[in-house]
């Protein structure tokens, strides 16, 4: 496996797969960082319950914004211009969970729970890797990211221990958004990400990767007293 730091510099030298693979990644999380905002800011900063509530939604907006502008940094570093992603619909967006709008409360806990976790993972595969430039940048979004988790955490155990109508409402979030969750992996068998962890730019392949966050979120969902979805239903990926 390829283990030496890469810098911006080194990147013209490099084989053209390694370019190519860190192109691909670096497109498609800036769109995952932009895209979050896109689906819940409309309604959600609106319907956050207290002004508190509020101010962190736009708090969290703000930081997901920023970890744009800091994978766009990287990508312009190597002449790659990704500023395009800001005029796409939610309907453009290259993995599904971020298309279509959150409109509710309960909705906008668990895609923190869930979905904001996997930006964690996200970042725990960069960290550490051959392209430095990637890797500066992780340790500062990957603590913002573990702030948006907690926050989706307290939202969908403060529903799950409510009234019978709130537990429903967040059950039906949960069964909606751990599928999209799960798929967000990829496919178990890809050659794309043996490649990226032959160059060292990841560190798991997927089904790793899906199987560990499968191991740490099923717990969180049984301690509230939710159902967990069964994993291979509404699902686009194995």
């Amino acid at each position: 496996m390829f283990t030496d730091r890469i810098t911006k510099a080194d990147l013209p030298k490099m084989d053209h797969e390694y370019q190519e693979l860190l192109r691909h990644l670096l497109a498609i999380q800036a769109d995952c960082e932009i895209g979050g905002p896109h689906l819940y800011v409309k309604d959600c900063l609106e319907q956050a319950p207290t002004p508190i509530e509020r101010l962190i939604v736009a708090r969290t907006a703000n930081e997901e914004i920023d970890h744009y502008r800091k994978v766009v940094g990287v990508a312009a570093g190597i002449d790659l211009d990704l500023s395009y992603l800001l005029k796409r619909s939610n309907m453009e967006r290259y993995v599904e969970a971020f298309r279509g709008q959150i409109s509710t409360w309960e909705d906008y806990g668990v895609f923190g729970f869930l979905i904001d976790r996997i930006g964690k993972y996200q970042m725990e595969e960069y960290a550490g890797g051959t392209y430095q430039p990637l890797d500066d940048i992780c340790p500062g979004i990957l603590q913002e990211e573990l702030g948006h988790i907690e926050h989706g955490r307290e939202v969908t155990a403060a529903f799950a221990a409510g009234t019978d109508d709130e537990r429903r409402r967040v059950q039906k979030a949960v069964d909606y958004w751990f599928p999209k969750a799960l798929d967000m992996f990829g496919k178990s068998e890809s050659r794309r990400s043996e490649r990226y962890i032959q160059w060292g730019i990841k560190r798991r392949t997927n089904e790793q990767a899906r199987q560990e966050y499968f191991a740490e979120v099923v717990p969180l969902i049984e301690e509230m007293g939710l159902q967990v979805p069964d994993p291979t239903e509404n699902r686009h990926y194995f």
